[in-house]
């Protein structure tokens, strides 16, 4: 925790904010009548579920409201200075360099034709604050900080050329690279591993206090912000649950509303019976080493995933999970070893794959943000897989789209017609869901599909994934680094490091008694509801 001086007059007051969002041709409040002070060297934890306003708040910190929104009153004053009514081109000094944002989903943040260090160079060399040859110093040492591999080579990549964990560490390094006086973290650390978090939390933590940053951190993990924040606000709804210093809100939250959000994550999925021996795996990865031009990620691994199970595979960023996911899926011709579907080889290219097999595997992707055409309302996005893989045309494919959102628990009157900008996260990745059960899969690769969500939606979510696999008979293969998600739907797990296999097993087996001490960091590394977690396993 930071040592801010209160004192002083705040680096950043809001008052009475209001924030409206058109919705169905009418304006309707968000945020409502919103009061915040912040001082420089302190970190305010926004928490609440999905649609609370977290997000829209701190882009309001900024002077800024997003498409379909305006602000509709209130004031926001930064060092002083109204940002409310100010000047584009005022506003855009100010944004980058003295303000900084560091938004949730990397891939859509970044640029895809340019490379990282290109990005990262930008707002320091604009401003006159450093050459590009500092710049590029500056971000090797960042880059460091934020434990990326090959600090002083990574940043001449694209964006597409980096694990999404990597790209989010990437974006908080670039953020930094002006040394803000004010940083809005919006949800930092969902897309890293417990052990990566660890570190990028400790660097962040150590930047505000070298350089009496004020920060805003958004996040749905309550660990995560007990870790980072001197205070903490609770919203609902647009409105203002509580407020209170860190540990006094996690000793005694006063509001029920509150004191939900501390107890969701207790579900469990029932334990099934160990496949017998004898058992032939619905898919399988046998002796497999695929990777990206000359690097080898996974070095000869085998796994198996058997019907109606689910296996999780957990591990650090860069570790091969979702390289693992890709060649089974077809997207990545190993360079060695088999892929085998109900026994039989299963052609490694996608596009060689008959419509039949390509219909048994979907994927559902992390970033559903990305994943999911703005442009196409949900019936044609749940339409399509449906015509193309049953052949269904006409009333029989609007019938069966209808279906599928009730299965997914989205009314089809209110959301066939909707694009997916006009959606909450957690309402996107239901569709990514249902887009993945209109072929009627027996595999479904689930790729971080929960790391985006607020807690209560991400229950909310694994539940539902649970129903359908007793309903529908469908086995899933969870890519995470979550292993509080890990206990709570998987069958089975397997642990990689380095592009290898170090543990597998049963989930009870291998979480309740772990056998490699690389597992056992894993379990360690998770963040615990105490404030003082983080500086005890960092030896501040």
């Amino acid at each position: 925790m930071t040592a801010s001086d209160t004192s002083a007059p705040p680096l950043l007051r809001i008052r009475a904010l209001t924030i409206q969002a058109r919705i169905n041709d009418a304006w309707s409040d968000i945020v409502e009548e919103i009061d915040l002070d912040l001082h420089r060297g302190e970190v305010l934890g926004l928490i609440g579920e999905s649609g609370a306003g977290k997000s829209t708040l701190g882009l309001a910190a900024m002077g800024f409201a997003r498409n379909g929104c305006r602000i509709g009153g209130g004031s926001v004053r930064f060092d002083g200075q109204e940002l409310l009514g100010l000047k584009d081109r005022a506003l855009r000094r100010l944004r980058g360099s003295r303000i900084a944002y560091v938004a949730q989903s990397a891939a859509a943040a970044f640029n895809p034709a340019y490379t990282l260090m290109r990005q990262y160079c930008e707002s320091p060399v604009r401003f006159g604050l450093k050459s590009r040859s500092e710049a590029e110093q500056d971000a090797h040492l960042l880059y460091e900080k934020m434990r990326l591999p090959n600090p002083r080579e990574i940043g001449f990549r694209y964006p597409h050329q980096v694990s999404g964990g990597q790209l989010q560490r990437a974006m908080t390094a670039m953020a930094m690279a002006c040394r803000p006086e004010l940083i809005i973290f919006d949800e930092p650390t969902t897309a890293l591993d417990v052990t990566t978090q660890i570190q990028v939390l400790g660097t962040i933590r150590n930047i505000v206090r070298e350089y009496d940053t004020a920060a805003l951190y958004i996040s749905h993990d309550l660990a995560v912000v007990a870790q980072m924040a001197d205070r903490i606000k609770v919203l609902r709804y647009g409105r203002q649950v509580e407020e209170a210093e860190t540990r006094r809100m996690l000793a005694s939250p006063q509001a029920e509303y509150t004191r939900t959000l501390w107890a969701v994550r207790k579900f469990r999925k029932a334990a099934q019976a160990a496949p017998a021996s004898d058992s032939v795996p619905l898919a399988e990865l046998r002796n497999v080493t695929a990777g990206y031009d000359a690097t080898d990620v996974l070095k000869d691994i085998s796994l198996s995933v058997f019907p109606r199970r689910t296996l999780a595979v957990v591990g650090e960023s860069g570790s091969g999970k979702s390289t693992a996911a890709r060649c089974l899926a077809g997207l990545l011709p190993p360079r060695t070893g088999e892929i085998m579907l109900d026994g039989r080889p299963l052609h490694p290219d996608f596009r060689k794959r008959s419509l039949a097999e390509l219909r048994r595997i979907q994927m559902i992707y992390q970033m559903a943000e990305t994943a999911l055409n703005p442009r196409k309302r949900v019936g044609e996005i749940l339409g399509r897989p449906v015509g193309q893989y049953l052949g269904l045309s006409g009333r029989a494919r609007r019938d069966r789209v209808r279906e599928l959102l009730g299965m997914i628990e989205m009314e089809p009157d209110e959301f066939i017609g909707r694009y997916p900008p006009s959606l909450s996260g957690g309402q996107k990745q239901r569709i990514g869901i249902a887009r993945a059960l209109a072929a009627e899969p027996d595999l479904i690769i689930c790729d971080e599909v929960t790391s985006a969500l607020d807690q209560v939606v991400a229950e909310g979510m694994l539940k539902l994934l649970d129903r359908l696999q007793g309903e529908l008979g469908v086995s899933y293969m969870f890519i995470t680094h979550d292993i509080q998600t890990v206990r709570a739907i998987a069958d089975d797990v397997i642990v990689m490091q380095n592009g290898q296999i170090v543990e597998q097993g049963e989930v009870s087996a291998v979480l309740g008694d772990p056998q490699q001490d690389y597992t056992r960091h894993l379990l360690k590394s998770v963040p615990e509801m105490d404030a003082g977690w983080l500086d005890e396993r960092l030896g501040m």
